[in-house]
């Protein structure tokens, strides 16, 4: 009776160690790192890496100064318009030096410019806005060169990749293995994801910097023009 339930046992342990050792031999042969699967892109890569580097860093550099830039009190057009109302321009001054924001510092030129000319005040907000809006779009075109350049050079490794992969059926003798034209195709392939991986959020998150950006300039210009009806204000 032993010997029977040993027959029957033997067969099944050894039948599911076999199916075991197999799905572990098919998750080894199918998983591969990504350290290996960068080095099968080729040269194509590096540069990739690097400009993944660059679009990272530049958009959170960027995301954290049009942050701090939207951040403009609920009450600060409000007080600064009463203390300009009140005849208190120092006070006025002190309040946008208090603020950190481009809408402040745009309106302090202005209120250094009362008692000059309606022309001059609104030539002086102006220039400062020009000021501000180029720190709030500064590297912003390097982020979508990033985004343009990545696909192109992912692209362009593609094209590389499978040059090598003719060159080498070309010089092969007698007949071709599919390992040989495998190792061409398979460059081609990681370069082109690469660059798609890399250019498609590039290319989102510029997109949204810049909608960030020109909420502030709507909020820049609003802010101009009601100051400049202000100072309009006591001459109706």
């Amino acid at each position: 009776m032993n010997a029977i339930l040993l027959q029957i046992t033997t067969p099944a342990t050894t039948a599911v160690v076999d199916t075991t050792a197999a799905a572990a031999s098919t998750t080894a042969a199918e998983s591969v790192s990504l350290l290996d699967l960068t080095m099968a892109g080729g040269w194509a890569m590096f540069p990739l890496a690097a400009l993944s580097l660059v679009a990272i860093y530049i958009f959170v550099e960027r995301f954290l100064t049009i942050k701090k830039a939207s951040r403009n009190p609920a009450d600060f057009i409000g007080r600064l318009k009463s203390l300009v109302v009140a005849g208190d321009i120092q006070g006025a001054r002190m309040l946008c030096a208090q603020t950190n924001t481009p809408i402040a510092r745009m309106l302090e030129k202005g209120i250094s410019r009362i008692g000059q000319p309606l022309k001059s005040i609104e030539a002086s907000i102006e220039n400062v806005g020009k000021i501000e809006i180029a720190r709030l779009e500064k590297n912003l075109s390097g982020l979508a060169t990033v985004a343009g350049a990545a696909p192109m050079l992912g692209f362009l490794g593609t094209v590389t990749g499978m040059i090598g992969a003719f060159i080498a059926i070309a010089q092969a003798e007698g007949s071709i293995s599919p390992k040989l034209l495998s190792g061409g195709i398979y460059e081609a392939m990681v370069t082109t994801a690469a660059g798609l991986i890399i250019g498609l959020p590039a290319y989102v998150g510029y997109n949204y910097l810049v909608s960030k950006v020109d909420s502030i300039i709507h909020d820049m210009e609003y802010s101009s023009i009601e100051f400049i009806d202000l100072l309009q204000e006591p001459q109706a």
